[in-house]
């Protein structure tokens, strides 16, 4: 296309000082250095440690207690066999240390624990030294009846963990949706610019040439008057381009985070992107790569989930505790260790409602309601994804097959322009035909400009609704 032709030879011939930058340039250049794409990387790594956090949950955990010192002295209340209280000083030191070991039970939300502790007792008033010891003790501890958090987080935190994932790579195609209209912005304005610029050096030729006409008496004072108007919004209009680079280059410069000093020229993109996409096989990839996809799944698990925690919270509430063990007190630590006696726990607690006034029912009614309308939700939103996605593909495609006519109108219009100042100058063409032609010109640039855009915006419209590089074929 002769436009194309002449805007990329205009571009090439710039002062060294600018620099030439692609679409694909300022993309990438937006998701590393733009504030979105940071803030972008700070919520994903936010996520990455929740998931690790969640996972430390199932592993075993091991933990050093302890008080040292536990020294003290002062005067405490002291119950007397009368009943009465007496104030006796007291001068000692109680310290002791505690090694715990648990692990949790997926499958039955219960958990494995063992212990072993030493406390050591100085009365610093009648010189007594005195230890206490748990050499060992494991135990186990199973809620009955109960709401299992560790089944359900296992379940649902996965797919948490999946959605950041995609989230991120969905955070990076919208900066690439909006930096493309900033690039479209400063370009269209540049290209204004040019067009006006070309406008204005072709006005001063011709009326130099009507000029020369009005001297031989081959045109009217109006005409000279027109083309003297023209010249005045030709320098009109090189002013207003020049400003509106100035505030599209600072955006672009702003969002980019592009912080070198020379000028920015921008390529015009190709016209066509070569691709054949089907609806199809953007929702094949949209339902397999979004995090909506996943969020989907994730929604309805954790309605689910609320549902199970409202049975497990009404009704019988029990918990049972076993504890097998040694302990020993002896005034020296190697006789705590020497021939511990055992100690046994067993327990069990629970807790029944005799008369709650119908709260536990209320609550998982209330919770599978819940759960009802999120499944109505998700399902109204996965029509509303799919249509967005058809409505996308139809759009794309449209303007893939779009882009070829207007980028032959906008050659038809320069070729009938240059024909219409030709024949305006051999006196063959009214000055009103001639500023139709000159309009028509105009707008046929700025309409392939916008065609361009469109095109590029739908383009990456469908790499964000799939998170799919439909030119190499693969995933995001």
């Amino acid at each position: 296309m002769r436009y194309l032709l002449l805007l990329l030879i205009a571009s090439s011939v710039h002062a060294s000082d600018t620099v030439r930058l692609s679409l694909q340039q300022v993309v990438e250049m937006a998701r590393q250095n733009s504030i979105a794409a940071k803030q972008a990387i700070a919520t994903k790594e936010n996520k990455y440690w929740q998931w690790r956090t969640f996972r430390s949950n199932y592993q075993p955990q091991l933990s050093l207690t302890g008080v040292l010192p536990g020294y003290s002295k002062t005067s405490t209340q002291v119950l007397q066999p009368n009943g009465t209280i007496l104030f006796q000083p007291i001068h000692n030191d109680n310290s002791s240390l505690t090694l715990d070991f648990s692990q949790t039970i997926t499958a039955t939300g219960g958990t494995i624990y063992g212990t072993t502790a030493l406390q050591r007792f100085d009365d610093f008033d009648r010189n007594n030294v005195l230890y206490n010891g748990v050499p060992y003790a494991i135990g186990y501890s199973q809620p009955l009846l109960q709401y299992n958090s560790l089944k359900w987080d296992k379940r649902i935190e996965p797919l948490k963990y999946n959605e950041s994932k995609q989230a991120y790579i969905e955070s990076q195609e919208l900066i690439a949706i909006t930096v493309e209209g900033y690039f479209f912005d400063l370009l269209l304005a540049q290209v204004n610019l040019q067009v006006a610029e070309n406008n204005l050096e072709n006005t001063k030729k011709i009326l130099d040439i009507a000029n020369t006409k009005f001297e031989l008496g081959k045109i009217s004072r109006n005409e000279i008057l027109q083309l003297q108007l023209e010249l005045l919004n030709a320098r009109k209009a090189v002013g207003t381009a020049k400003r509106d680079i100035e505030i599209t280059t600072l955006t672009l410069r702003s969002y980019t985070g592009f912080e070198d000093t020379d000028k920015v020229s921008l390529v015009i993109p190709a016209a066509a992107t070569n691709m054949e996409v089907s609806a199809d096989r953007v929702l094949t990839e949209a339902f397999a790569n979004r995090s909506d996809a996943i969020a989907f799944i994730r929604r309805m698990a954790e309605a689910q989930r609320d549902v199970a925690k409202a049975k497990g919270q009404s009704g019988l509430v029990a918990t049972l505790t076993a504890n097998l063990g040694y302990s020993k007190s002896a005034s020296t630590i190697p006789d705590v260790y020497r021939s511990p006696q055992d100690q046994q726990l067993l327990q069990l607690q629970f807790s029944i409602p005799i008369l709650d006034w119908g709260r536990s029912k209320s609550r998982i009614k209330t919770a599978q309601a819940n759960e009802q309308f999120t499944a109505y939700a998700v399902e109204q939103d996965k029509q509303t994804f799919k249509q967005q996605i058809v409505t996308q593909v139809t759009l794309f495609n449209m303007m893939n097959e779009q882009i070829l006519s207007t980028a032959e109108a906008d050659s038809i219009a320069a070729e009938k322009y240059k024909i219409a100042r030709e024949r305006y100058v051999l006196g063959d063409l009214s000055i009103t035909d001639l500023s139709i032609a000159f309009q028509e010109n105009d707008q046929a640039k700025r309409d392939y400009i916008n065609a361009l855009r469109d095109l590029w915006g739908a383009y990456y419209q469908l790499r964000y609704l799939s998170l799919y590089d439909f030119e190499k074929n693969r995933k995001l």
